[in-house]
């Protein structure tokens, strides 16, 4: 498109969620709750595995990690979610519309290889538990975690380096509450078809490789379930990955439905309502059910309330 006579945008408008007033306050009322908990159950499991020496293992140093991920996660896009509630115009800059795309992308990158990583730790201490403190040892299991990071940073980088060369001449208004790649494409006056396929190609290598290997593990984990004689060495195997099981489920469900197809088949409305989920209900379904269903974390978390009233009597 020959954009010589158009004016260059600097910035744009999030629309976020339409409505009267009443219901855009309801809605903030309880985006803010969830984000609140998120933030609180997420640092408590962090705080946990940092006080109590019994959760340093990998499983927990993992889980750890994932805490602080969702905390990150959730504020790239939550406060500007939380803006488009109460206020009509709600903008952000170009440049800060990229480094949101970016860090957003990243964490979500990230998230997908960790959870993958969890996945194998769960299979080496299942399948392989006399060589699980060999094969994951600490040095191992930090190798692992830093590498999850360093590969979700890179991962969205080529993609943001060709945004960031993308011209936008309007119109500004973006019909979402965050930077999603859909959206920004759509306000692009430049030719976005490498940028566009390169995204997909990139979100859709992470997304389903990583989901492919925490398939991978979880068939050889329930392979070896079966094999079990008892009844109840079955159950407390698999209780012992249930948990994560869980928040892969709800994880990979949601982020296949939003980035694992053609760019073309992007719907708006229904790319804000699937977006919530995994931007505002994940972060706080996981400390949710990682502390109701491992007994670990509930001991740790108990004792450090007997710590704490033993302090302040």
């Amino acid at each position: 498109m020959d954009i010589t006579n158009q004016t260059r945008v600097t910035e744009f408008i999030f629309l976020g969620f339409p409505g009267v007033l009443h219901l855009r306050i309801t809605l903030f009322v309880i985006f803010l709750t969830v984000y609140l908990l998120s933030l609180m159950g997420n640092t408590l499991i962090i705080f946990i595995v940092l006080m109590d020496i019994t959760l340093q293992t990998p499983m927990y140093i993992f889980l750890g990690n994932l805490s602080f991920l969702e905390i990150w996660y959730t504020t790239a896009t939550v406060p500007k979610l939380l803006d488009t509630c109460l206020s009509q115009v709600v903008t952000i800059s170009v440049s800060g519309c990229i480094t949101q795309y970016y860090f957003f992308f990243s964490m979500g990158a990230t998230e997908c290889i960790l959870l993958a990583v969890m996945a194998y730790d769960r299979y080496l201490a299942i399948c392989s538990p006399l060589r699980y403190s060999l094969l994951m040892s600490i040095r191992v299991c930090l190798r692992f975690s830093a590498g999850s990071w360093i590969g979700g940073f890179i991962a969205p980088l080529l993609p943001t380096i060709l945004i960031s060369h993308l011209n936008f001449c309007g119109p500004q208004k973006i019909s979402h509450f965050f930077c999603d790649s859909d959206p920004i494409f759509k306000l692009s006056c430049s030719d976005t078809f490498l940028v566009e396929a390169l995204g997909y190609t990139c979100s859709s290598v992470v997304i389903l490789s990583s989901f492919l290997l925490t398939m991978s593990s979880y068939g050889h984990i329930v392979v070896t379930i079966i094999k079990l004689s008892s009844r109840e060495a079955r159950k407390k195997t698999f209780s012992t990955c249930a948990s994560h099981l869980t928040v892969v489920s709800i994880y990979y469900g949601t982020i296949i439905f939003a980035y694992v197809r053609p760019p073309a088949k992007y719907n708006f409305t229904i790319g804000k309502v699937i977006s919530v989920f995994y931007c505002v209900v994940t972060p706080l379904v996981n400390p949710l059910i990682y502390t109701l269903r491992n007994k670990d974390v509930k001991k740790a978390f108990r004792k450090a309330l007997a710590r704490k009233r033993m302090l302040l009597t």
